[in-house]
């Protein structure tokens, strides 16, 4: 039976994706006592298609704003995986978004503020968390953008 978090998403008018296989040696998400750590997701949508590019060089802030909400998007389709329900979150601890971008580019917060505001929009007051936005040369696959999450979770 669905809880609040996913009646929430349905409201929103999201469907989570399926949660996608790691692409190296390393797992997509791990329990440990009542931390859920989730590695880092990419900006895929539902269909695979990944948002590449670099802020700074054609890529738009708006444009890196939603593919921080895609890759939080995922992130929560890998605690979904993890947890089987996700209102055993008790709070989104951390996020940690990077973003591809040109040296010039100062505007990291603002681009990952896509991936924080899904998570308050989906999960209220316990989506709110502390968090990192750090520019990078490239990202895996040429994604935009990528997010790891850390949550604070009820045990089963």
């Amino acid at each position: 039976m669905a809880g609040t978090v996913e009646e929430r998403l349905r409201a929103l008018g999201l469907a989570l994706p399926s949660a996608g296989a790691p692409v190296a040696n390393y797992r997509p998400f791990l329990i440990a006592g009542e931390q859920l750590f989730v590695s880092g997701q990419l900006a895929k949508d539902a269909e695979g298609k990944l948002a590449a590019g670099r802020l700074g060089a054609g890529f738009s802030i708006a444009e890196g704003q939603a593919a921080a909400r895609l890759c939080a998007l995922n992130v929560i389709a890998q605690a979904k995986a993890a947890l089987g329900d996700l209102d055993r979150v008790r709070q989104v601890l951390r996020l940690a978004g990077f973003v591809a971008a040109t040296p010039e580019f100062t505007d990291h917060p603002h681009v990952v503020n896509g991936a924080s505001d899904l998570m308050v929009e989906v999960f209220g007051e316990k989506g709110r968390h502390t968090r990192a936005a750090v520019g990078a040369a490239s990202l895996p696959m040429g994604s935009a953008v990528e997010v790891e999450a850390l949550f604070w979770i009820d045990p089963e």
